[in-house]
């Protein structure tokens, strides 16, 4: 098998585990190939990679389906632990924070846990569950709907409250590193919430583990070099060296730190 094939069928493997089911023409426009070329893929991942074809999509096997989140969040469990450890030394008792949805995220908020007084903002829910055991801090979440079983919420609702708020800090994570630095998510919705997030704090910080480096997604917004600090559990592949080079002293890496 070619590396490029090898990495098309590694790309949709893990699309399909962040969302538990991707159309065959939404791939095909991401990867830039033919509807045939992913159906061919698409056939040999579904005989190794517990996925199935169904009514024009892939999609997890149902034994899967409903824990893609648990799954991401049991990924690299040790570096994004030490993302969120180094993160959340940056982050004083009484702070105001936005806090974005996403497993690294949620590694944070378990680490904030030593904080107390914080006010937090945020459209994570198992982010404010966690925060929620210490009955110090103030928790604010928007309304709308809630997408499972990711346990977060997006739209329009959310968009208008964060625009409402000004923190301190604002946390968030990312599903893909571009080459050219650009931050990559799955939805529009979820860059413009991370985006307004952004803009309405005074300190941004990227959690991200090196695994996202080079990962695909379609939605396209921000930039590596706009982040005030960036944690990373470790380098990514040499690729990325002349962006890391750009980030230069706002990049802690956490492994070997968080101790």
């Amino acid at each position: 098998m070619s590396s490029k094939k090898r990495k098309r069928r590694e790309t949709i493997a893990a699309l399909v585990s962040e969302r538990g089911a991707v159309s065959v023409g939404a791939l095909a426009d991401l990867l830039d190939v033919s509807m045939q070329t992913i159906r061919r893929d698409i056939d040999a991942l579904c005989e190794n990679e517990g996925l199935r074809r169904q009514h024009g999509r892939v999609e997890l096997n149902r034994k899967r389906l409903n824990t893609p989140f648990d799954q991401r969040a049991d990924t690299n469990a040790e570096g994004k632990n030490a993302i969120g450890e180094v993160a959340a030394r940056l982050v004083p008792d009484g702070a105001t924070l936005f806090l974005s949805i996403g497993s690294t995220p949620l590694s944070v908020a378990k680490a904030l846990l030593r904080r107390k007084e914080l006010t937090v903002i945020t459209n994570n829910l198992s982010a404010a569950m966690a925060l929620s055991e210490e009955i110090s801090n103030r928790i604010i979440l928007p309304g709308g709907e809630l997408r499972l079983p990711d346990r977060d919420i997006l739209g329009s609702e959310v968009l208008d409250m964060m625009g409402q708020y000004r923190a301190e800090f604002a946390i968030f994570g990312v599903a893909g590193v571009a080459e050219d630095g650009g931050l990559l998510d799955f939805h529009s919705a979820e860059v413009q919430v991370r985006e307004k997030m952004r803009e309405n704090a005074q300190t941004s910080i990227l959690v991200t583990d090196s695994s996202k480096f080079g990962r695909l997604a379609p939605a396209l917004g921000g930039h590596i070099a706009e982040a005030d600090y960036v944690v990373l559990d470790r380098p990514p592949n040499g690729t990325f060296a002349p962006l890391i080079e750009q980030v230069g002293d706002r990049l802690t890496l956490a492994e070997g730190v968080a101790a």
